[in-house]
Parts: structure tokens; C-alpha cells; sequence
């Protein structure tokens, strides 16, 4: 049985969600669940919600990392914490899987310093399940502002290995995120990332994708720096909202919508969850050399219950090895193109 690794404290609402969410997992998940942080504080928020910890493995830890903590100086001065010490159990094969709710930059930051990226990877990168149908990987969404073609490149090779392994895709579509489609268009960033990906055998590249075509199923995989992902991240998390009030507004405005709206609300159910990022739980960070999660800030215990399952699922299914073995086959390519290159200079 896998055994996944859960900061407790991380999180706008912990430890009370967490709490919940690990009981969810206990009863729906078949795993072996190893809580990080403060044994006191848990238990007594656990005897406040009607509940008990008990049959939980419970490693004591008195600091917290803060959402507003600097990334950097929270995981050099907080070794401590809730998350250092989950990484680095993490890192001390103590379990397959770690998940935390906690501040992105400083989870991003101690996977890279204390779990290490997998052999040959430049940026790890934060790789976001967008909500659609089907789903659709974002890499980077966040951690990488300025990236190279080459970090994209390797994006592009984790980011259709995850949907491989964890979607079942045989051949996931990957696009290049762009204010255009042809091949010309973008900064010098995307016309050269464009030949990179178009070159590579490895990918099914579909070319350069627009944002309004991300939710209309135009590639299963969407590369691109993280300045640009987490904005449009972020854009579509809004959106989503703004859909969903639009509409409760509307079947809410008179007695003929309300009546409306009876006919049509099992519908409605649906078209919410089609939205809701609690579906999937968290967004993996790719290029670390075993399975992290990050869940969002303001998870609730559902979408903490799916951050761990999906943690699970990356742990069963030898994620972190299908990386490898795809990083290592661009590694090997690369080098005889340069090797090629070479041999051409010199005649």
C-alpha cells in the first residue's frame, strides 16, 4: 500500500479542511496517510469538529510556512515546518507521495532544494488540471516567469507523459500558447519553441494554440511560460465564476425563471462541476524525483480528498519514472543533434 505524505497546516482553511479531507480520504481511498504538523492543535480542532485522528500516524511539527512568507527565506529558516519536514520524509523514501495546500512558491522552492529534480531537468514546473472536458494540462502555471525554448520544450515532453500515465492518453495533443496560429507569430520565445516542438518526434504537436481555443478542446497539453499560465489561469478560474453568478442571477430574477430553473437544475449540477477545480484536485509538480501536489490555498475537504488521491494515482502509476525515461530520450536526441552539428562544422 502507497503511503502519501500530508502537510496539515498549509492552507487558507487548516487545519479544519485538512482534517475533513484526510477522513475522506481514509474512508474512499486505499492508502496509508502520514499527517505532518502540530499534534495538539490537530487534535483538538479534530475533537471540535466531532471527530478523531485516531489510526493516523502523526509526525509533530510546531511551525507553520505562512501564505505570505518569502519562499526562499521560509524554507531555509523554517526547517521545521509542516512542509520542510513532509519534504523531506518525502526524500528519505519515508513515503511515495507528499501533498500540501500551503504557499506554492515556497513548496515549489523546497521540492527543488530538499526532494531534487529528476536527472537532466532544467525547471520542475507547476502543472495545472484545467477544468475542461476533457482536461487540459497547463505547464508552467506559475512558477516559471522567464523560461527558455528549452525549458518548454521539456515541458511539453512531462506535460504529455503526465496525461499518458494519468489520463490514459495515448497520444496527447500538445499546443504552444500564442497570440496567433501561425507558426510566425509570438516573441522570439515562441517562434523558437515552435521549431523546437515541431521537430521533436517524441510529442504530438498541434501548433500554436490561441486562448480562446484552450476550453474548446484544442490540445490536451497547453506549454508556456508562467507568467502567461497563471494569468490565464486565473482569467478562467474568474470566468468560471462570473458564468455561474450570471446564470443564479438569472433563474433567480422572476417567478417564470425560477419555474425555469426547476427544469433545468440537475443540468446546472453538471456545468458547475465542469468548473470546479475540486474535481481534480491539485496540480502536480513536474520534474521533481517523487510525486508533489500541490492542492489550492482555499481547498476544501473534497478538493483536499482529490489532491491526495491524486497522489496516489501518480505513485501507482510510476509517474516520476516515465519522466525519466521521456527526459532521457530528449537528453540522448539532443545530444547527437549536437553531436551531428558538429561533425557538419568540421567539414
Amino acid at each position: 500500500m502507497k503511503k502519501i505524505i500530508v502537510d496539515m497546516m498549509g492552507g487558507d482553511n487548516a487545519p479544519e479542511e485538512t482534517i475533513r479531507g484526510v477522513l475522506l480520504a481514509k474512508e474512499e481511498l486505499s492508502a496509508e496517510l502520514l499527517l505532518v504538523g502540530n499534534r495538539e492543535v490537530l487534535t483538538a480542532k479534530a475533537a471540535e469538529l466531532g471527530v478523531s485522528l485516531d489510526g493516523f500516524e502523526i509526525v509533530h511539527t510546531e511551525v507553520e510556512i505562512t501564505m505570505e512568507d518569502d519562499p526562499i527565506v521560509a524554507v531555509r529558516t523554517k526547517s521545521d515546518s509542516s512542509m520542510s519536514v513532509g519534504l523531506k520524509l518525502l526524500a528519505e523514501d519515508k513515503g511515495d507521495a507528499f501533498v500540501s495546500a500551503g504557499n506554492t512558491g515556497a513548496l515549489f522552492t523546497g521540492a527543488n532544494l530538499l526532494v531534487r529534480k529528476l536527472r537532466g531537468v532544467r525547471r520542475p514546473a507547476i502543472a495545472a488540471v484545467l477544468p475542461m472536458t476533457p482536461p487540459v494540462l497547463l505547464l508552467d502555471s506559475g512558477a516559471n516567469l522567464s523560461v527558455t525554448p528549452e525549458y518548454l520544450e521539456q515541458f511539453a515532453v512531462m506535460g504529455s507523459a503526465y496525461m499518458k500515465k494519468m489520463m490514459g492518453l495515448e497520444a496527447p495533443r500538445v499546443g504552444l500558447l500564442n497570440n496567433g496560429t501561425e507558426d510566425h507569430k509570438g516573441t522570439e520565445l515562441q517562434i523558437e519553441t515552435y521549431q523546437l516542438l515541431s521537430k521533436n518526434p517524441k510529442i504530438n504537436f498541434v501548433g500554436n494554440i490561441e486562448g480562446n481555443a484552450v476550453m474548446f478542446g484544442a490540445c490536451d497539453v497547453l506549454v508556456c511560460d508562467g507568467f502567461s499560465g497563471n494569468i490565464l489561469l486565473k482569467t478562467m478560474e474568474g470566468m468560471g465564476k462570473l458564468m455561474l453568478k450570471t446564470m443564479r442571477e438569472l433563474f433567480t430574477a422572476s417567478a417564470a425563471t425560477k419555474a425555469g430553473y426547476l427544469l433545468v437544475r440537475s443540468h446546472l449540477g453538471e456545468v458547475k462541476k465542469s468548473f470546479d477545480a475540486s474535481e481534480h484536485g491539485g496540480a502536480p509538480i513536474l520534474g521533481i524525483a517523487k510525486p508533489v501536489i500541490k492542492a489550492h490555498g482555499s481547498s476544501k475537504a473534497k478538493a483536499f480528498k482529490n489532491a491526495i488521491r491524486q497522489a496516489l494515482v501518480a505513485a501507482e502509476n510510476d509517474l516520476t519514472e516515465e519522466l525519466t525515461e521521456e527526459l532521457a530520450i530528449l537528453s540522448e536526441r539532443k545530444k547527437a543533434e549536437k553531436a551531428a552539428a558538429k561533425e557538419t562544422n568540421e567539414e
